[in-house]
């Protein structure tokens, strides 16, 4: 680490990589209107469909003046990057690409992301501020539980903590027992994975008489899929760590677009890199900051696949008042759904996360569940089962189903939907080492 440290004004310590994490708000707009030239620019000239696009609105490069402008240019979407499957996105060519990388995608083709060497650089910046946010600094030893490969996930992190002087263990996802030798024997203080991977290693832990209190781990960083406050108080509470939230998607870079501070109050988006709009995601109109929208994004220095103005389908809210770190940075609220997530059910909308918010608010619930949906005699139905603490299986009858009910009761007033409850013992609900799928939607909807 090197010898010299900055003050922000509150007199709280700067790591040098975060020095862009606090500039003034006027002097990262001209920075933000400079790179959106650019980038606009370099999207015309060598991406046929992003030039196709601006032709049909009429808008050139050179129309490009203020920030407020970005309005004027088109969305990108995923399927767009499945159409132009696999370069045909580039804005660089293939002689200056040293990294691909590719989706796991559910249907069809994957998504295809790639990375010249400045955006590499790029990527190992965010990654190096993200764990400086979140307190770990060189001497840190971390377990790298992501998945390594196509996904962006383990890679973007290692080369981000490894620059930052960080010890990396690429230990990747799967193998929780191994997970669990690395965890005591390597004296590890930081871990990257999924909440929902990171409470099943707790579960195991568990199983195998492992206080996960008494080992070295002091910080976790968590994405990669939607998670609660109360998750996060529940890892806290078992670990005795401190737990943060993390946000990127491959199609604008990665992990490392957006992260939490030690307030732990929204992720802070490295906006200097990629521009954040909220949009009404029916209407497409820009909305203002604290509103709840979709966030779109803008990639403001990627050279290889530029986006403009990607729509993530990912629900939040940017938030512009000032954080207490000092960070100048807006910040985005937890991703509490995505748009394409929403269930539909009795004309009810229903996201995931907010069941999982009224399981964890049950003191005896444990935080694995499964949502059912599927349609029975033309209507619609939805089944929550829902692992719940031992003791509850040698109790009464009746004491199982006012626990029963009291969930239900709590699924309908945080839903407005009535839900049918199961009530299951530990480690019944399948456990996923990577990203938790949570919801079974068995309707034939059209």
């Amino acid at each position: 680490m090197p010898a010299f440290e900055f003050w922000n004004d509150a007199g709280a310590t700067i790591h040098p990589v975060s020095m862009a994490d606090y500039l003034p708000r006027p002097q990262l707009r001209e920075v933000q209107l400079h790179r959106l030239k650019v980038v606009v620019e370099r999207a015309y000239t060598h991406v046929p469909l992003m030039r196709q696009r601006m032709d049909e609105r009429c808008f050139k490069p050179e129309d490009l003046r203020t920030l407020a402008d970005i309005a004027k240019l088109p969305f990108t979407v995923k399927a767009d990057l499945r159409d132009t499957y696999p370069f045909g996105l580039f804005a660089s060519p293939l002689s200056d690409i040293v990294r691909l990388h590719a989706s796991s995608g559910t249907t069809g083709k994957p998504i295809v992301v790639a990375y010249t060497q400045n955006d590499m650089e790029v990527w190992k910046n965010v990654i190096m501020r993200t764990m400086a946010a979140g307190g770990v600094r060189r001497g840190d030893i971390l377990q790298n539980a992501y998945g390594y490969g196509l996904f962006t996930g383990g890679l973007g992190v290692h080369y981000g903590a490894e620059a930052l002087g960080v010890t990396v263990i690429p230990i990747s996802g799967g193998n929780t027992d191994r997970q669990l030798m690395v965890l005591q024997d390597f004296g590890v203080t930081a871990i990257t994975c999924t909440p929902s991977y990171f409470l099943h290693i707790a579960d195991e832990a568990a199983k195998h008489g492992i206080d996960m209190q008494k080992l070295s781990l002091r910080v976790g960083f968590f994405g990669a899929e939607p998670w609660t406050e109360e998750m996060r108080q529940r890892i806290q509470s078992l670990a005795c760590i401190r737990a943060y939230d993390i946000y990127g998607l491959s199609e604008i870079i990665g992990p490392g677009v957006a992260a939490e501070c030690q307030e732990q109050c929204g992720l802070h988006i490295f906006e200097d890199h990629f521009y954040p709009e909220i949009i009404d995601p029916d209407t497409g109109k820009t909305l203002p900051d604290g509103a709840t929208g979709e966030l779109v994004l803008t990639t403001l220095s990627k050279e290889a696949m530029p986006m403009l103005r990607y729509r993530t389908r990912d629900i939040s809210q940017l938030v512009a008042e000032p954080c207490a770190c000092g960070r100048t940075l807006r910040r985005l609220r937890r991703i509490s759904a995505r748009s394409d997530d929403m269930l539909i059910i009795r004309g009810v909308n229903v996201y995931p996360t907010q069941i999982e918010a009224a399981l964890l608010k049950v003191d005896a619930v444990l935080p694995h569940y499964q949502i059912t949906v599927t349609r029975e005699h033309d209507l619609d139905q939805m089944d929550v089962q829902v692992e719940v603490l031992p003791a509850y299986f040698s109790d009464e009858v009746k004491s199982l189903e006012a626990l029963r009910r009291r969930i239900g009761e709590a699924i309908e007033h945080t839903t407005g939907v009535r839900a049918r409850v199961q009530l299951v013992e530990p480690n019944t609900v399948k456990r996923s080492e990577g990203k938790a799928q949570r919801v079974r939607d068995l309707r034939k909807l059209k």
